[in-house]
């Protein structure tokens, strides 16, 4: 079975409320979606979020590489679905610059083999989390897993909406949370101070600065929030300092977790020989797709790291439903984040909701590739482009 046709959507999708952190405030969220049909009609659906301040991309120049990719030499037939898998892990995509870590157009991969995953799973009669059982270097990660639960997070906002997210979180049950810290003029130990009263000491606390630090400062920064039980520190400098990360993990009784700097196999490998982190936030989009993000967190297992699927804001629900099928098949997650679909985008794009439930927690999804049913009406409003390929 070969693909027939490729059509590449850029869409907008509106939040329902402003996210703040050290980096950016987003309102909006401009996402890849690509849509696969296979030449029986059975058509498969990705996505994929580009972010310039995490893997260079733009949705414009998203749209640019895939349109100069020369796919369909690649697009092979299929006889089965490690057949396709093989198709999805061998596609190169054009590359407009040289890239030593290997992260350039991870956003656009991400969203290519997911709808055509989606679309050959539904084909061959498999879910996306078999996947996990086919990729050889998954083996010893490899789980069936039919609930997961989901953390909260708390951004950089006012103290009258930091408060109330306090809050709602406390009383959602939510066992994990990750807060935002960094923000200029935010006072993070009084922050912290306030939050860990409301949420209780037994949620766990994780902190996101978004590269927001100078590496001389994390030390006494974070010696004054130890005291609040922080579970980790993700990314608190920009990519270009991580290397200074290795002497401060000697200082610090947190872990540190990479985001930024984790956007790759190539910076997963260069990590671990550096030692600069003791865990991967692990995102599916920024990391170039299911198979890569199965690659890297079989790396983390070996080497000792801790790993965590974490998500990109402004994710419709076909990201979320591939997330769920990542978390349901990998054994391991340190922490969940994901599903937010009905709390924060305005358009989720599918017919299901796959918003977590009470506590964060969530069921395995049943069905073949992605297991969703697009609502078409939904991704029409939302479209601002629109780009066919034709492969026949």
């Amino acid at each position: 079975m070969r693909v027939a046709e490729l059509t590449l959507f850029h869409v907008q999708i509106p939040l329902r409320r402003t996210v703040r952190h050290a980096s950016f405030a987003r309102e909006l969220s401009d996402n890849l979606i690509v849509r696969a049909i296979l030449e029986n009609g059975i058509t498969g659906f990705g996505e994929g979020v580009p972010r310039s301040y995490v893997t260079g991309e733009t949705i414009d120049g998203a749209i640019e590489q895939m349109l100069r990719s020369d796919l369909r030499p690649q697009l092979d037939a299929a006889g089965n679905f490690s057949d396709a898998i093989s198709i999805v892990s061998r596609l190169e995509l054009w590359q407009p610059r040289v890239d030593p870590r290997g992260c350039y157009g991870n956003a656009t991969r991400c969203a290519l083999e997911l709808s055509l995953l989606d679309a050959f799973g539904q084909h061959f009669g498999e879910p996306l989390g078999r996947v996990t059982e086919l990729v050889p270097e998954s083996a010893p990660i490899r789980e069936t897993i039919k609930w997961v639960r989901y953390s909260g997070a708390i951004t950089a906002d006012s103290d009258r909406r930091e408060f109330w997210s306090a809050i709602k979180t406390r009383l959602y049950g939510f066992r994990d949370c990750k807060v935002k810290i960094g923000v200029d003029g935010q006072n993070d130990p009084e922050r912290m101070r306030r939050i860990r009263k409301i949420l209780g000491r037994r949620m766990r606390v994780r902190v996101d600065a978004n590269e927001a630090w100078e590496p001389q400062e994390i030390v006494d920064r974070m010696r004054e929030l130890e005291p609040f039980g922080i579970a980790s520190l993700e990314q608190p400098v920009p990519h270009e300092q991580v290397a200074t990360l290795a002497e401060v993990r000697r200082q610090v009784h947190v872990p540190i977790m990479h985001d930024e700097s984790m956007c790759s196999f190539a910076d997963a490998q260069a990590a671990i020989d550096q030692g600069t982190c003791d865990m991967f936030n692990i995102r599916l989009s920024k990391c170039g797709g299911f198979v890569n993000s199965l690659r890297i967190a079989a790396l983390a297992h070996s080497s000792g790291l801790g790993y965590q699927l974490g998500c990109q804001v402004g994710e419709t629900g076909i990201l979320s439903a591939a997330g769920r099928h990542f978390a349901t098949s990998v054994a391991g997650i340190r922490f969940l984040e994901g599903s937010y679909d009905r709390h924060l985008v305005e358009e989720r794009l599918t017919r299901e909701d796959l918003t977590f439930g009470y506590g964060g927690r969530a069921r395995a999804l049943v069905g073949c590739g992605l297991g969703i049913t697009i609502n078409k009406e939904a991704l029409a409003r939302v479209t601002q482009r629109e780009e066919r390929i034709r492969l026949g």
